[in-house]
């Protein structure tokens, strides 16, 4: 399917590696030009040589905490006139409620709510002055079905999702969608993170804690980047005009809900 985004411009956030460099990559194999942002340098350059290699697309490298505020004004600046945005960043550490204080629920605000609405902020109103424009925030499946040990992300990845359902109902009469992608577990960083906790916590193997994982999930494994990357591919197309304000799974069947 040609998704008809060819010679378009997307800024991708923590794209270097894990789900962020599978929607990279993904855009980039559509013909779009790239604004890349990670923290890692080396990595983040790596990653981009990779992709101008495969895929012949322009891609300009922001090695910056977007977290930030120096961060994201050096992204902002870079991504200038982008028709796509897709955010995302690292979700905070597991743990437990009774052990989190204000600095651990602002940091993870910073993170996960505040940051993407300030790119939103600044890059959409270009988008609608053009009458064209697609976001796409990584969120989390917690969204749907809260993780009790990822109390920060539930919350934060919440409040993102509650700005999104108002604000991209807002911005859709001017050509922008603005929608959600909902990860669960793929064979990222981030997995094997919790991979290990887990193996910490209850004295097994790593392959064992992802063998106790991947029984929780119908589809029996992990999710890949490439898959991933390819629901954020559609949801930039200019197939997915009329899909506004939705938050979509892709966790292999791991949320047990109708709706």
């Amino acid at each position: 399917m040609d998704m008809g985004i060819k010679g378009k411009r997307a800024l991708v956030c923590a794209s270097s590696k894990g789900l962020g460099r599978g929607c990279a990559e993904a855009l980039a194999a559509e013909g779009v030009d790239l604004v890349l942002n990670a923290r890692g340098a080396d990595a983040l350059e790596t990653t981009a040589q990779a992709i101008r290699d495969e895929h012949g697309v322009d891609v300009v490298t922001v090695a910056a905490d977007v977290t930030t505020q120096d961060g994201q004004s050096a992204v902002i600046k870079a991504a200038q006139g982008v028709d796509i945005l897709v955010t995302n960043a690292g979700g905070p550490p597991p743990g437990s409620w009774a052990d989190w204080g204000r600095d651990d629920f602002i940091a993870a605000l910073d993170a996960n709510m505040l940051t993407p609405i300030a790119l939103i902020q600044a890059l959409v109103p270009t988008m609608m002055d053009r009458g064209w424009g697609r976001v796409v925030n990584i969120t989390s499946g917690s969204v749907k079905a809260p993780i009790p040990v990822l109390g920060l992300s539930n919350t934060a990845r919440t409040g993102l999702t509650g700005f999104v359902a108002g604000t991209s109902r807002q911005v859709a009469g001017s050509g922008v969608t603005i929608n959600n992608l909902l990860p669960g577990i793929h064979a990222t960083d981030r997995a094997q993170s919790l991979d290990k906790g887990v193996s910490d916590a209850q004295g097994i193997s790593m392959e064992q804690a992802k063998t106790n994982r991947e029984a929780t999930i119908p589809a029996g494994r992990y999710g890949t980047r490439e898959e991933f990357g390819a629901a954020c591919a559609f949801l930039c197309s200019d197939k997915a005009g009329f899909i506004v304000g939705q938050n979509l799974l892709l966790d292999g069947g791991a949320v047990n809900a109708t709706i």
